[in-house]
């Protein structure tokens, strides 16, 4: 019996074409927080970026921007809005269950 993944299925290319959907869906969705993803996802923008940079051994910056689709600074003077308590509690929350 075959206990494969069905993601594990999925080829490269439909695989590619589907995350550069979601990044473009989450550049335009700026009113979705980081704050915000990470309390009920327990992964956010940054962490995308992340993992772009460490597969395909890119710098930081270079992953962070792929994702913004501009520098991480200027996303964040443009966009990002100071967390409320209750966002940071629940981001709190939500990381410890990816453990």
């Amino acid at each position: 019996m075959d206990q494969r993944d069905p993601l594990d299925t999925i080829d490269d290319a439909t695989a590619a074409a589907a995350f550069r959907r979601l990044v473009r869906h989450l550049r335009h969705r700026t009113d979705a927080q980081n704050v915000d993803l990470m309390g009920l996802a327990g992964f956010c923008r940054n962490c995308l970026s992340d993992w772009v940079s460490e597969a395909g051994d890119l710098p930081k910056e270079a992953g962070r921007e792929a994702i913004y689709g501009m520098p991480y600074a200027e996303w964040k003077e443009r966009h990002q809005q100071e967390a409320t308590p209750e966002q940071l509690a629940r981001m709190k929350e939500s990381v410890a269950r990816n453990a």
